[in-house]
């Protein structure tokens, strides 16, 4: 790799993972980079995966280390995301995931609309105990949110993130538990992909040092500035989402 090249993904690699720490959405930013080096689309995406992994567990670990996560809960949604990823990739090898494009915009526009509107939603819900029918939805979305992350994934850190909060977690910790079940989605595909042969090293590595930095200082931002901060910036990147998956579609 060049300098300018090395320059390049590390301050889009900070950027996207800076974003990415709050609220998701950061591949918005890292794959369209990674293209933009010529890489083919497959081996883009399992190289952004590798290095998005890089930066997600030090999110990850900045939120458990100030408390933000309901870590009991995560012990038991984690490895389910983790397994519904890997079904989603090796999936996605033998059946094109175009087809759910369309769906995932409505679902998107419904979220948009549901956030924006929804003033005060998430600023100061205090979760009960995740038991029954609670729990039992808490499983179903760890490991299909995982298995979409693994076949498709545009939006997955904004769907992970509203469906917290829907079951009753504030912004600050719904953040935080969508930080794990992130990782644990990342990780799995990042792992399959690399089995694969189809992830560039030597773009991923240097990648995924900038998008630690990003993580790390995103997450901190995040749980600092507090509901403040997230709640507007997860509309204005499901906005985006929304308008990036939409030209994709008409294009």
């Amino acid at each position: 790799m060049d300098f300018e090249a090395l320059v390049f993904l590390a301050i889009f690699g900070f950027i996207g993972a800076f974003i990415d720490a709050a609220v998701g959405g950061g591949g918005l930013i890292t794959i369209p980079a990674l293209m933009w080096t010529g890489l083919p689309p497959v081996i883009v995406l399992g190289t952004n995966k590798v290095a998005a992994s890089m930066g997600s567990v030090f999110s990850f670990l900045t939120f458990v280390r100030a408390g933000k996560m309901d870590t009991s809960l995560m012990k038991k949604l984690c490895p389910l995301s983790f397994i519904g990823s890997l079904a989603g990739v090796i999936l996605v090898q033998f059946i094109s995931s175009e087809f759910l494009r369309p769906l995932i915009i409505v679902m998107l526009i419904l979220v948009f609309f549901y956030t924006l509107f929804k003033k005060d939603w998430g600023k100061d819900a205090k979760p009960q105990a995740i038991t029954g029918k609670k729990m039992l939805l808490c499983l179903i979305m760890a490991f299909a949110l995982g298995f979409y992350d693994g076949f498709f994934g545009p939006g997955t850190g904004s769907f992970i993130l509203f469906g917290f909060i829907m079951i009753g977690f504030d912004f600050i910790f719904a953040t935080g538990n969508a930080k794990a079940m992130n990782f644990a989605s990342n990780i799995a595909a990042a792992i399959l992909f690399s089995c694969l042969g189809c992830v560039n090293f030597s773009y991923a590595i240097p990648m995924g040092v900038f998008m630690i930095l990003g993580a790390i200082a995103g997450s901190k931002v995040a749980i600092s500035k507090g509901v403040s901060y997230i709640r507007p910036l997860f509309i204005i990147v499901t906005a985006v989402l929304i308008s990036k998956q939409l030209l994709t579609l008409i294009g």
